[in-house]
């Protein structure tokens, strides 16, 4: 299982209305190499694998089907994202990352990254599946 990981940079762009998250175009991208660090803040401080083969420079866009709070709980709520590789392979990759596409200051803030343990490459034909959870979203804030 994927463990979920905060950029420290999100608290304060959130608080100082850099991000919309119910509105803005999130998307999730692939890295292999660095890997993210906690004070990474936008797109630009991490090395994204190359386009190719099925996967797009900069990414999936993420479709939110909810953004609400309940109690005093904030979740976000988006349909997973499906990567397939087509003519080659994609990879090999080994985090998930979570950016906003909206801002243009700071251009592309970075929100949070998925650390799948080891490499990833996704073989000709085949899929990846980022599998956003429906009970607990892809965040929460309380």
């Amino acid at each position: 299982m994927a463990t979920y990981n905060k950029f420290n940079q999100f608290v304060e762009d959130w608080a100082e209305k850099v991000h919309n998250l119910g509105a803005d175009v999130l998307k999730v991208m692939l890295v292999n190499s660095p890997a993210p660090v906690a004070t990474n803040s936008v797109k630009a401080d991490l090395t994204e694998i190359a386009a190719g083969n099925g996967y797009t420079a900069g990414g999936t866009a993420v479709t939110i089907t909810a953004s609400s709070q309940t109690s005093g709980t904030y979740k976000l709520v988006g349909n997973d994202v499906v990567f397939t590789a087509s003519g080659g392979s994609i990879g090999p990759f080994r985090y998930v990352v979570f950016y906003n596409d909206t801002p243009t200051s700071p251009a592309d803030p970075l929100i949070s990254w998925w650390d799948y343990g080891s490499s990833i490459s996704i073989n000709d034909g085949e899929t990846f599946t980022v599998d956003f959870s429906a009970a607990n979203g892809i965040l929460q804030n309380a």
